[in-house]
Order: C-alpha cells, then sequence, then structure tokens
C-alpha cells in the first residue's frame, strides 16, 4: 500500500507548480446502476492519487501557503446510522489523523467555507467539464467572491485545467507504483493462464470470462481493470467486443483483452489462442507475424525514443509478413505509405497505462511525438483482424489476433511487466495441451 509520505509527496510536487493558486478536486459521485441500486464506488483517479481517501461525496483543496494550512478535505461526518448501512466513514478527524489533511470540514459546510478560501488567489485549478454539475457549483463559488470585490480582495482572475499539471506527475510511475502495477500484472498473467488451461471447445465465452475474474479477485484485485474482452472466432474482429455470451467452437480463435485493477493501477493484457489447443496452418502464419511485429515494437520502448517509434516497427513488420503472405501487394515502402495494411492492423500499436487503463498524459508536445523516459508505463499491443466482409480475402477471414504486453520504460531498457503469461504458439499449446 502506499504510505501517507508519498501521497505527501505528490501533493507537495503539485503545489510547488500551482504556485499562488488554489487547486479544488472533487471525488467522483456515486453512480446509480439502475433503481435504488448503485454502481461499486471507485473514487476519482487524481484525487485518490493525491489523497489515498477512497469515500465519496468528498472534495480536496490545495491552498498554497495558507497559514491554516494547505491540504483540506471537505467530507462525511461520522454517523452511526448510516456507518451501520453503508460501513465505516473516517469523519473529520480520520482524514486528518489518517491520511495526513491538514484540517477537515463537513461536506455540507462547502459551499459556505470555499468561496473564501478563493479569495486572493489568481487561478482556480480544476478538472473542467469531467464532472458538469461540480462545474456549474464552482462558476456560483466564483461568482460568490466576485460580489465581494469592493471589500478590496482579489478574485481569481482563470480556471485552469488541473491536467495540465497534473497528469504530467501521474505520467511518471514512482517505486509504490511501480510495485502495484508489477502485482496488478501478475494477478492478470495468472487470470490469462487460466483461461488458456479452462478453455474447451463448447464452453461460452462468458464462462471464460468467470475463470478470468475469479483469478483476479483471488489474487486480491478490486476490479476488472475494464470490461473482459473475450471474443471466440470472427468476434475477434470486433475490437471492444464484451457481450461475452457466444460459444466457443472447435478450431477457432479465442482473443482474450483482460486485466485487473489493484490497489487503482491497472494492468491490460491479450493473449490469442486457439480454442482446440493447436493452431492451424493459416492461424499460426498470421499470428507469428503479429508475435513479430510486437517483439519489434517492444525493443523500440527505449529511454530516448519518441512514442511512435514502437508503432513504426510494428507497421513495418505487419506490412512485410502481409505482403510476404501476398495478401498485400506492391512493394513495402508503396504499403506503408499508402496505408493499405490499415484494412488489417486497424488501431495503433500503444497507449499509457495506470491508474486508468488508458491512462494520462500527453503524447506530443508542441507538435513532436514526446520522447519516452524511465517510468512510463505503455501497452505494446499489435494486432491483425480479417473480418469475413467483402473486400477481405476468403481463404482468411474470420480470424483476429491481438497480443498485448504492458511495458515499463527503464534506463536499461524496456521491462516487460506481464511476463507471466505465455505468448509463443509453442509454448501456448504445450500449456493448453498440459490441462487436457
Amino acid at each position: 500500500m502506499t504510505s501517507i509520505k508519498e501521497y505527501y509527496r505528490r501533493r507537495q510536487d503539485l503545489m510547488s507548480q500551482i504556485g499562488d493558486g488554489i487547486a479544488v478536486i472533487p471525488s467522483a459521485p456515486v453512480s446509480t446502476r439502475n433503481g435504488d441500486v448503485h454502481y461499486r464506488y471507485r473514487p476519482d483517479s487524481d484525487f485518490f492519487y493525491l489523497t489515498g481517501f477512497e469515500e465519496p461525496h468528498s472534495v480536496v483543496v490545495l491552498a498554497p501557503g495558507r497559514v491554516g494550512g494547505e491540504f483540506l478535505i471537505f467530507c462525511r461526518e461520522r454517523n452511526a446510522t448510516q456507518e451501520m448501512w453503508d460501513g465505516k466513514r473516517a469523519g473529520l478527524e480520520g482524514v486528518v489523523r489518517d491520511f495526513g489533511a491538514d484540517d477537515a470540514f463537513p461536506i455540507e459546510d462547502l459551499e459556505d467555507i470555499l468561496p473564501s478560501l478563493l479569495e486572493n488567489r489568481a487561478k482556480v485549478y480544476c478538472n473542467l467539464g469531467r464532472y458538469p454539475e461540480f462545474d456549474k457549483e464552482m462558476l456560483d463559488w466564483l461568482n460568490d467572491v466576485r460580489t465581494r470585490k469592493r471589500s478590496g480582495i482579489t478574485v481569481p482572475g482563470e480556471l485552469a485545467d488541473l491536467g495540465y499539471l497534473l497528469h504530467e506527475l501521474r505520467l511518471f510511475k514512482r517505486a509504490p507504483e511501480i510495485k502495484a502495477m508489477r502485482q496488478a500484472a501478475s494477478v492478470s498473467a495468472a487470470a490469462h493462464c487460466r483461461a488458456m488451461t479452462q478453455c474447451r471447445p463448447g464452453m461460452y465465452e462468458y464462462q471464460i470470462e468467470a475463470e478470468l475474474e475469479y483469478e483476479f479477485r483471488k489474487g486480491g484485485a478490486q476490479y476488472p481493470a475494464y470490461p473482459s474482452i473475450v471474443a471466440g472466432g470472427i468476434n475477434a474482429c470486433v475490437l471492444h467486443y464484451i457481450e461475452n455470451r457466444a460459444r466457443l467452437r472447435k478450431g477457432d480463435l479465442l482473443l482474450i483483452d483482460a486485466g485487473a485493477e489493484l490497489n487503482y493501477y491497472c494492468a491490460d493484457i491479450t493473449r490469442t489462442f486457439p480454442v482446440s489447443g493447436k493452431f492451424s496452418g493459416r492461424q499460426r502464419a498470421l499470428y507469428d507475424i503479429v508475435l513479430e511485429a510486437q517483439c519489434a515494437a517492444i525493443d523500440k520502448v527505449r529511454s530516448g525514443a519518441n512514442f511512435n517509434e514502437p508503432h513504426e516497427a510494428a507497421v513495418k513488420s505487419i506490412a512485410t509478413g502481409l505482403k510476404d503472405l501476398k495478401i498485400l501487394k506492391g512493394s513495402l515502402d508503396s504499403i506503408i505509405e499508402r496505408g493499405t495494411y490499415r484494412k488489417f492492423f486497424v488501431h495503433r500499436t500503444s497507449h499509457w497505462l495506470g491508474m486508468d487503463v488508458h491512462d494520462v498524459g500527453e503524447y506530443r508536445l508542441s507538435d513532436h511525438w514526446r520522447l519516452l523516459e524511465p517510468g512510463m508505463v505503455l501497452t505494446v499491443e499489435p494486432g491483425i483482424y480479417v473480418p469475413a466482409s467483402k473486400g477481405f480475402p476468403t481463404a482468411w477471414q474470420g480470424i483476429g489476433i491481438r497480443i498485448e504486453d504492458d511495458v515499463l520504460v527503464t534506463r536499461k531498457g524496456p521491462e516487460v511487466l506481464t511476463h507471466g503469461v505465455p505468448k509463443a504458439p509453442d509454448q501456448i499449446e504445450a500449456l493448453m495441451a498440459s490441462s487436457h
């Protein structure tokens, strides 16, 4: 678990950039699933990153230089009756004692107290557009401050996007975060291995999903990092397929894109394997192309390389492979320049990974791809998809393959966090054979 000192360091890093401004960050609202049933609560990632506090109906205020304390939390008070129904609350004393807040106030007092905190601040930093209702309240509080302008106070002259500063901090993972991501990767890898050993023709996709989520919870994960994709056969050509209700057929491939979220950090793994335990010739031919592309891309995840270099390596490798199989025609340069490979490789190779599965952080700086630096974590996930549609080669239709790993940029080169699940076809076949 992350220490209170680490959260303090994060807040100090942010406040050093805020200067004479103030940051106001609400946690996520409670979300209704249906009727009077709510989704299981998960705090806003930015809020949790700075506080470690998990309760709803909470707002954090960071006020650099404030004499009465810089780190303030507005939260629910203790309430024995409500706690009997919904669980223990930290309360005002608890957030000071256990989370390092300099001061705490009831959440009901936010509208009375916050305007005075905004006085004489140059900027207000907040997550604009994320929670529209809170944005409206923020404008009301600023208007409240403006009404007192004649008394000699100054009014914040700008609403600034907090993400511009905070998300740059979140992009670089420190030791506690890397430890959490290794744990999430290990649990997720075990789940993918379980899926391979349990898979049989005639099972349903949702049964494999159940095996994955059993292993997630068994390993201590609080949630799946995202809805699991368990796509048999032609369903693998639907990139975000989550219906997971079709029957698995002998001779088909099964694409699984699934990862666990453990202590608020995500893993994101994709593996593709034969339902029957043995790749066919055509399946193996396309699989080998994707695997070679992924290895070439991972090799480019190095400090000093730009973010696009892994994608360029994957594109070149896939274009070469499809040309060799005569699925694509023309010179390699023309295939890449004209983008004809995009008919089969339709997405980019990487995205940032962290507290969110598509994590925060800019991909380009000043119109240039940003350079990779130690502490960044990104996915590497090339794929080939051949839908059963007009215009696609008939002999290859119905095959969808993606291979995805999570890779940490280090000073020594790429570290594959998700190495615990096999991806070489012979290793996959051997693992599946061991369970039959």
